[in-house]
């Protein structure tokens, strides 16, 4: 999203008469916490394709790596669009979070250490990263870095039906 705070609308359409907008810092706070988000791609033959991933939110954005040969690059190859979720599993509480988005590779040194820093305070030494090469290194090998471009994010709010929209701001 965009440096600033992104613009909140609540969608009274999906929510209950009594709720608000939620703010982008609670999402953030959703986003920050969460161990586990669902990325969404299409394959080349339109079949979405849905795999769980650790990601980091750096620089504005989300990030998440892969390698060249998992099945969420190749898609990503071929169309850049993409979903990233993440929430709750209760039905009386919580906040789900939908950032939808294009991914952009990301090559320089500076951004990778400055996400390979996130994934590392985050996840800890498990998900400790050399950057080299436009890629990240581990055990497993090179992994490119995606940052998801957001256009939207969508917020679904438990307890208090609501449905936010977040736009960056404009500004």
């Amino acid at each position: 999203m965009a440096p600033t705070a992104p613009v909140a609308e609540l969608d009274a359409r999906f929510s209950d008469p009594s709720a608000s907008a939620v703010e982008w810092a609670r999402a953030r706070a959703v986003l920050d916490d969460a161990g586990i988000a669902w990325i969404v791609t299409t394959r080349r033959d339109g079949r979405p394709h849905v795999t769980p991933v650790v990601f980091v939110w750096s620089d504005d954005a989300a990030h998440f790596c892969t390698g060249a040969g998992e099945q969420k690059h190749k898609n990503l190859d071929a169309n850049p669009s993409c979903l990233l979720l993440t929430g709750a599993n209760t039905y009386e509480e919580g906040l789900d979070v939908v950032v939808e988005g294009e991914a952009v590779r990301v090559a320089d040194d500076e951004g990778l250490d400055r996400v390979a820093a996130a994934f590392l305070d985050k996840y800890g030494e498990d998900w400790r990263f050399e950057v080299r090469d436009g890629h990240f290194h581990h055990g497993g090998g090179p992994a490119t870095v995606f940052r998801i471009e957001c256009h939207k994010a969508l917020g679904f709010a438990r307890g208090t039906a609501g449905q936010t929209r977040w736009r960056p701001d404009p500004a």
